[in-house]
């Protein structure tokens, strides 16, 4: 157990530049806090003790502003950076390495029974304010952008953007235009864009046809 929080400890370390000493990352990381009482919940859950474990998760929740169903799976050097906000489903599936940023939502979409949440497989961040939901799956290596909502399968080695997510980058391949942070790609408003010019282009051609019946009603009156 003292191994594990060790581990947890230096995963601290190298993902936040902001740690200065153990004593800080130990009393005041609420990603560690909300991740060390999962592991508590957890095992009760498995011992079918569910009351309990969720009394311990809501309590975690309340002092961390992080909730993690005591039913979730959850690998190895698993960071949360800051949390707050962080929603994690009960058949969630997280394996190693792996890091989530506040806001991020990992849900259901519906009141499905069996897997209804999402698995990460190793080595994946999603970044803050993302939502991946139902039962798909993140694939080894990904990155969700900030503020995306996932709800397909992502394939391996690959970046996904935008509401809904689509993947921009894939085995180190840009497929859409490059991906900076100030100019992410916007499946959303590309086809914002697109229906505008539809738009205009129906406008423009009502005008046409208004203009010709203007015509004809005025060469009608002249004769």
């Amino acid at each position: 157990m003292f191994e594990r929080m060790k581990e947890d400890i230096a995963v601290v370390f190298e993902q936040d530049p902001a740690a200065t000493s153990m004593l800080e990352v130990v009393l005041t990381y609420s990603g560690l806090h909300a991740i060390w009482s999962h592991r508590i919940a957890h095992a009760l859950y498995k011992k079918r003790l569910f009351f309990l474990a969720r009394i311990i998760s809501q309590i975690s929740r309340f002092f961390t502003g992080i909730e993690i169903h005591p039913g979730a799976k959850i690998g190895r050097r698993f960071f949360i950076d800051h949390g707050m906000g962080v929603v994690i489903g009960e058949t969630c599936e997280i394996g190693e390495d792996c890091t989530i940023y506040q806001g991020v939502t990992l849900g259901g979409t519906g009141k499905e029974k069996g897997k209804r949440h999402p698995t990460l497989a190793d080595n994946v961040l999603v970044a803050t304010g993302a939502k991946v939901l139902g039962s798909i799956t993140i694939g080894e290596n990904s990155k969700v952008g900030a503020g995306s909502v996932v709800l397909k399968d992502v394939p391996i080695n690959s970046t996904v953007v935008g509401i809904p997510g689509v993947v921009v980058i894939q085995n180190g391949v840009k497929l859409k235009r490059n991906l900076n942070h100030q100019d992410l790609p916007d499946p959303f408003a590309d086809r914002c864009k697109k229906m505008e010019n539809e738009i205009k282009v129906l406008q423009e051609e009502i005008e046409r046809l208004t203009k010709v019946e203007e015509m004809k009603e005025y060469g009608n009156s002249n004769f």
